[in-house]
């Protein structure tokens, strides 16, 4: 079992992980009983920032529809789109391979958002136990684990965590931040 934060915890993945380098970052929710006679369809996606908090191009926001890191190596990829969340532990996962993420990335941003929220008339409110966690590719190991508790009753969009660099390492950062507007707000403040 990993170490489990709370919203505002950080981080060092070297100090809990020494030597990770391969990692996938797994993302899973359910539906509350709520019925608003539509599918909820949930999206993960990264933002690859670089050091002025921007993406640094449009390759550079990862989702379904744009599953791989434009660095040669393909250092992040979305491996999927979950149209349900439907089944037990990950929904959606991204696959990060930190030694080769580029040094203009300066942070990777853990989003979910959800898919045509205002027409459907949902928000994160009517999601229940989600989660982020950082398992290491190799061993398959939990290394750590955010679970969301607050009631996010308006927001349609949840910046979920973020790995930064800091002091040569990369770190992790529980955020737990919601937002209004779905993924055109977070494609607004970070483009």
């Amino acid at each position: 079992m990993g170490v489990s934060l709370t919203k505002g915890q950080r981080v060092s993945l070297d100090k809990i992980a020494p030597g990770l380098s391969e990692l996938f970052v797994g993302l899973g929710w359910d539906i509350k009983a709520t019925d608003t006679g539509l599918d909820f369809d949930l999206d993960a996606s990264v933002f690859l920032l670089g050091g002025n908090e921007k993406v640094i191009s449009d390759k550079h926001f990862i989702f379904y529809n744009n599953p791989t890191s434009p660095d040669p190596h393909k250092s992040v990829e979305h491996t999927g789109d979950n149209l349900t969340g439907a089944g037990e532990g990950d929904d959606e996962v991204i696959k990060i391979n930190l030694k080769n993420v580029p040094a203009d990335v300066q942070k990777i941003l853990i989003t979910v958002t959800i898919h045509e929220a205002q027409q459907r008339q949902q928000n994160f409110g009517q999601v229940r136990n989600s989660f982020v966690r950082i398992v290491n590719a190799q061993t398959k190991q939990e290394v750590v684990r955010y679970d969301l508790v607050e009631d996010y009753s308006i927001e349609t969009a949840l910046i979920m965590a973020e790995l930064y660099r800091k002091d040569g390492e990369w770190r992790l950062n529980a955020v737990g931040a919601g937002y209004q507007g779905g993924l055109q707000a977070l494609l607004d403040r970070y483009s």
